[in-house]
């Protein structure tokens, strides 16, 4: 061991970091089941879990790559470098409202880090103008044999070790 080798973390410190899920918002972590809309709650789209917000401050899960914003501003794209594809969707029926209530603070292709923000919602104007505020993160890319485990109950944002891919 060198003199500095004291300073690098070991490569089971380095994967255990790749694969970890943050907290996206504050609020109430739900079980995927629970989102109010069919298309998320038989994980037709893949896997996930539910977030019921209680700020406006949303965080990526993970570190990546944005891959894609939706016009709409309610929906963003990441990418992690290990290839997972992560979709936030923010409330239900919220592409009507057409990026009103949404102000994005990244743009397609930027590096970012979990827990750094990614979009601030206006939660009293989506609680009033969309169908739910109840917002869906999903994993659209798992592999078969993966699934998508948490500790249901009240989170804070930057949250660890309430979300699991098994």
């Amino acid at each position: 061991m060198g003199l500095f080798d004291v300073f690098k973390k070991s490569k089971s410190e380095e994967n255990s970091n790749k694969n970890e899920i943050l907290v996206p918002v504050n609020g109430e972590l739900l079980n995927i089941e629970s989102v109010p809309d069919q298309v998320f709650s038989t994980k037709m789209m893949g896997d996930g879990f539910g977030i019921n917000p209680s700020d406006g401050n949303i965080l990526s899960p993970v570190s990546g790559t944005v891959e894609m914003i939706f016009d709409t501003k309610h929906a963003i794209g990441l990418k992690t470098d290990e290839g997972l594809e992560v979709l936030i969707h923010i409330g239900i029926d919220t592409v009507g409202l057409q990026g009103e209530g949404f102000e994005v603070l990244v743009k397609a292709l930027d590096r970012v880090k979990a827990g750094d923000k990614l979009i601030n919602m206006d939660l009293d104007f989506i609680k009033k103008n969309a169908k739910s505020h109840i917002s869906a993160v999903i994993f659209t890319n798992l592999e078969e044999n993966k699934a998508v485990k948490v500790l249901p109950g009240k989170v804070h944002a930057k949250e660890e070790n309430r979300i699991e891919i098994l």
